[in-house]
C-alpha cells in the first residue's frame, strides 16, 4: 500500500521472525463487554513493541456465529462486531507497521459457517442445484437414503460424532468439523476464485501474510469413497491436488511480498516438505517439536528431523511450544506426560506447576536458539497454566462433540491478566471465560518490574535473538540428558534435562540463563543457558 518500511521490517524477515499469536476474543477487551477485541489490540501494540516480536497472527477476526470460535466463518471480507470494524483492523495493520511489526491473518479454506449466503443459497436449493456443487451434498446409502454416504470421521479428536448431516430433502452434507462448517468444494472454480480474491483483498490492506487453517484437509477425492486406513490416496488428507492449490496462491503472494504459513499436520516428513516448495508455501508449522516431551533424545531428534526435512526445499523451519488448541506449556511440563496429544486430554491431570515453569523457562530459551522462526502463543511470555474451565462455563465443541470427555480448548483460551489490582486483572470487562482465582499474579504489570520474571525473560531472550537467529546448528558434545549446540556469532545455547546439575563449556561471557547457575557454576536440572564463546 506504498507505505514507508521502518528499519526493523527486512526484506524475508519471516525466515527469523518470532511471531506472536494473538486469539483476539481473549487478549485484551478495548470496550468493556468482556470479549477481546481489535481496540484492545491497539491499545497493547507498546507491550507488543517492548516485547520485541515480527509480528502478530490474528486468529479469524471475521463475521461468525461463533460456532467454534470464529473458525466458522460467515464473511471473510467482514470483521466481527465483536472485534471491532474492518476500518478498525485497517488501522491496527498500519499502526503495528508503524512499529516495525507485521500482521498475519488466518485463512479458513476448508469450510464456512452455515451462515454464509453461499450454503445459506445451497440449503434453499434443491438437491443436484448449482448452488450445491460448491459443497459436498450426495444422496444417501441404504434402501432408503438412510445411511451416511461415507464413513469418514470427525476432525475433533476424541470426537466419534458423524461428518454428514442429513436435510429433510433427502440429501446429507459433508462437514469434518462441526455441522456448523460445511467443507466447501474445492473442485469448482468458484470456490478457488473466491478465496484468491480474499486473499487479495487483505494483502490490499497490508497484511503481510497468511497463515491457513487445516491446510491439508482441502481437496476430497470426487467419489467420496470410504476410509481404509494406509490406502494412498488418502480420500480427504494430503491429496496431489492441493499443491496446484497453493502454487496459485504463492503467485498471488509474491505480486505483494506477502508469505503463507500452513497448518499442516502429516507424519511423512517427505510429504510434508513437498508443500514448502520454493513456488508453494514459504513455511509450515512444526508440530513434532510442538508434541515432545520433555526428554533430551527426543528433542534432539525432533531437531534434526525438522531440519533434515526443511534442507531440501531450503525453506526455514518453525518453532512452537504452544497455541490456541493446546495444552499452555507451563501446564504440560509439569505432568508426568510431558508431551502433547489430542487423545490424552483429560480432566484432573496432576500438575506441578513449579517443574512445570522451571521447564517453560529453559524451552523458552531452547526454541529462541534455533534456526528459523519461532510462534509465541499469547500468554505464554507471561507463563499463564492452563486453565481449569468449570464444566458450566465450557464452550469449545470439541468437548461437547466427545460427549464431555475431552475438556476442550478453553484452557489456554483465558483473557490475559494486565494489572494485578483492577477488576478481572485490567482484562477489561467480566471475560466471556472465567479467569482462575489467582490469575493476577501472572499480570504483565507485575511481571514487568520483576527481572526474574517470565516476561522479562522473554524480553531480554527477543533482545539476544538476532545473534543466533541465522546460520547453521552445530551440535556440541554433552552429557546424557544434556542438549548443547552453536550457532552463528559464537553463540551456544546448553539446555540440561538430566538430573544432576551440569558443567557449561568453555565460554567468554554468560549472556542469559532461565534459572540460577548453582554455586559451581554449573546449570541446574530443567535450566538453559545461552553463552558467548
Amino acid at each position: 500500500m506504498g507505505q514507508p518500511t521502518p528499519a526493523r521490517i527486512q526484506k524475508d524477515w519471516w525466515r527469523t521472525a518470532v511471531i506472536y499469536q494473538v486469539y483476539v476474543r481473549s487478549f485484551a477487551d478495548g470496550d468493556g463487554d468482556g470479549t477481546g477485541d481489535l481496540a484492545g489490540v491497539r491499545a497493547r501494540l507498546p507491550y507488543l513493541a517492548e516485547l520485541g516480536v515480527d509480528a502478530l497472527w490474528f486468529n479469524p477476526w471475521y463475521l461468525s456465529p461463533m460456532k467454534d470460535g470464529g473458525y466458522d466463518v460467515a464473511d471473510y471480507r467482514a470483521v466481527d462486531p465483536a472485534f471491532g470494524t474492518l476500518a478498525e483492523a485497517e488501522k491496527l495493520i498500519a499502526e503495528a507497521r508503524e512499529l516495525g511489526i507485521h500482521t498475519l491473518v488466518d485463512i479458513v479454506p476448508n469450510h464456512v459457517s452455515d451462515q454464509h449466503p453461499w450454503f445459506r443459497a445451497a440449503l434453499a436449493a434443491d438437491p443436484g442445484s448449482p448452488e450445491r456443487a460448491l459443497f459436498h451434498f450426495r444422496g444417501g446409502r441404504g434402501a432408503h437414503g438412510e445411511l451416511p454416504p461415507n464413513d469418514w470421521p470427525s476432525q475433533f479428536a476424541g470426537s466419534t460424532e458423524p461428518v454428514w448431516t442429513k436435510l429433510p430433502d433427502g440429501d446429507w452434507y459433508l462437514h469434518l468439523f462441526t455441522p456448523e462448517q460445511p467443507d466447501l468444494n474445492w473442485a469448482h472454480p468458484a470456490v478457488r476464485q473466491e478465496h484468491e480474491d480474499v486473499l487479495r483483498f487483505w494483502f490490499e490492506r497490508g497484511v503481510a501474510g497468511v497463515r491457513i487453517d487445516s491446510a491439508a484437509l482441502l481437496a476430497k477425492d470426487p467419489d467420496l469413497p470410504d476410509l481404509v486406513e494406509g490406502r494412498d490416496p488418502h480420500p480427504f488428507v494430503d491429496r496431489d491436488e492441493l499443491h496446484d492449490i497453493y502454487r496459485s496462491w504463492r503467485a498471488i503472494a509474491d505480486e505483494y511480498g506477502a508469505v503463507f504459513v500452513g497448518e499442516v499436520w502429516l507424519p511423512d516428513t517427505e510429504r510434508f516438505a513437498r508443500y514448502l516448495r520454493p513456488d508453494e508455501l514459504h513455511t509450515a508449522f512444526n508440530f513434532s517439536f510442538l508434541s515432545c516431551p520433555w526428554d533430551a533424545r527426543r528433542l534432539r531428534t525432533a531437531i534434526d528431523e525438522t531440519l533434515a526435512e526443511h534442507a531440501p526445499v531450503g525453506a526455514p523451519a518453525t518453532w512452537v511450544l504452544c497455541n490456541h488448541d493446546v495444552t499452555r506449556t507451563v501446564t504440560r511440563y509439569g505432568r508426568t506426560d510431558t508431551g502433547f496429544d489430542f487423545a490424552a486430554k483429560a480432566f484432573g491431570t496432576p500438575t506441578d506447576l513449579a517443574l512445570g515453569t522451571r521447564r517453560a523457562r529453559a524451552a523458552a530459551l531452547l526454541s529462541l536458539a534455533l534456526p528459523g522462526s519461532v510462534y509465541l502463543y499469547q500468554g505464554e511470555e507471561l507463563g499463564l497454566p492452563e486453565a481449569e474451565i468449570p464444566r458450566e462455563s465450557i464452550q469449545d465443541p470439541m468437548h461437547f462433540r466427545s460427549h464431555g470427555v475431552d475438556p476442550g480448548r478453553d484452557g489456554c483460551r483465558v483473557p490475559l491478566p494486565w494489572v494485578a489490582d483492577a477488576p478481572h486483572a485490567g482484562f477489561g470487562g467480566e471475560p466471556w471465560l472465567p479467569q482462575p482465582a489467582r490469575w493476577s499474579a501472572y499480570a504483565a504489570d507485575l511481571q514487568a518490574a520483576d527481572p526474574g520474571s517470565m516476561l522479562s525473560l522473554y524480553r531480554e531472550a527477543l533482545r539476544l535473538r538476532p545473534e543466533c537467529a541465522d546460520g547453521p546448528l552445530t551440535w556440541l558434545p554433552a552429557p546424557d540428558g544434556v542438549l548443547a549446540f552453536a550457532r552463528a556469532e559464537g553463540l551456544m545455547c546448553v539446555v540440561n534435562l538430566a538430573g544432576t546439575p551440569a558443567g557449561l563449556p568453555a565460554h567468554s561471557r554468560l549472556l542469559l540463563s532461565s534459572g540460577p547457575l548453582d554455586d559451581r557454576g554449573r546449570l541446574p536440572q530443567d535450566t538453559a543457558a545461552w553463552l558467548r564463546a
